[in-house]
């Protein structure tokens, strides 16, 4: 564990719990986490602040996956299929990941977000309520190649919002409402956070007793975000949805033009 400060490790755990919060409602938790971890540890190795932030972060996304599974409509069979897709193209993006410069990728991914913001605004039903057209093999293929796939396949290269992707497409592609989309979402990003922090851990770049503190405040996090939104259900999700997306827009623009 590396040394710092009592405040340091207080501001980190509190981090952790909220970044476990937003995670479990709609993704985008490393929006908070990963940043403060940089920040509080400005001498540590990139790829141990990677590590570390997976080895935090799967254990909120488990414990809220399991709140959704013992209490939300989920379709774990097909939920498990759509992660097998994204581990696999998490890591065909990560090999691909050092040949491909992020400012290129930044400002493509800036568009689509703003598209996605105004498309959630100016459609108030979208989500809401699942549409009650039946799903079709055809959806079921295409969720697990393009949404598993290729929001497995961003994750790997770049990275940022991606459990927010990944709650919109199954909205869009398999009718989900968007307390179900972000219920299957969990599942998925268990299924990539394993072979992630597999390789981190492989490799020696997780601080493990730092990881385990901040674990259980984030899993806490992560319990009352899944809980909030059982309970409040998807308006509330959709709320918490554009705060987030207008977060990520606010921080790629940052990092491209501030």
């Amino acid at each position: 564990m590396p040394d710092i400060s009592l405040t340091m490790l207080i501001v980190l755990c509190l981090a952790a719990g909220a970044a476990g919060w937003i995670d479990a409602v709609v993704g985008g938790g490393g929006l908070l986490l990963l940043p403060a971890l940089l920040l509080g540890l400005p001498h540590v190795p990139a790829s141990h602040i990677l590590g570390t932030n997976k080895a935090v972060a799967i254990v909120g996304t488990s414990g809220a996956a399991v709140t959704y599974v013992r209490k939300a409509p989920v379709k774990v069979k097909t939920a498990l299929r759509i992660g097998l897709a994204a581990l696999a193209g998490s890591m065909t993006g990560a090999f691909f990941a050092a040949g491909i410069s992020s400012a290129v990728l930044r400002p493509v991914i800036l568009v689509v977000l703003l598209g996605v913001a105004a498309f959630v605004m100016f459609k108030p039903a979208f989500g809401t309520g699942a549409s009650g057209q039946p799903v079709t093999r055809a959806r079921t293929v295409t969720a697990i190649v393009l949404v598993g796939g290729g929001i497995g396949l961003y994750d790997g290269l770049f990275g940022p919002g991606t459990g927010t992707f990944l709650v919109l497409a199954l909205t869009a592609v398999l009718h989900l409402d968007l307390v179900t989309a972000s219920a299957t979402a969990k599942i998925v990003n268990v299924c990539t956070n394993v072979g992630a922090l597999a390789m981190f851990a492989y490799q020696g770049s997780v601080m493990w007793q730092l990881a385990a503190i901040m674990a259980v405040f984030n899993l806490a996090g992560g319990l009352i975000g899944a809980r909030m939104a059982l309970r409040k259900g998807s308006e509330f999700v959709r709320g918490v949805l554009l705060v987030v997306v207008f977060s990520l827009i606010a921080k790629l623009a940052f990092d491209q033009w501030g």
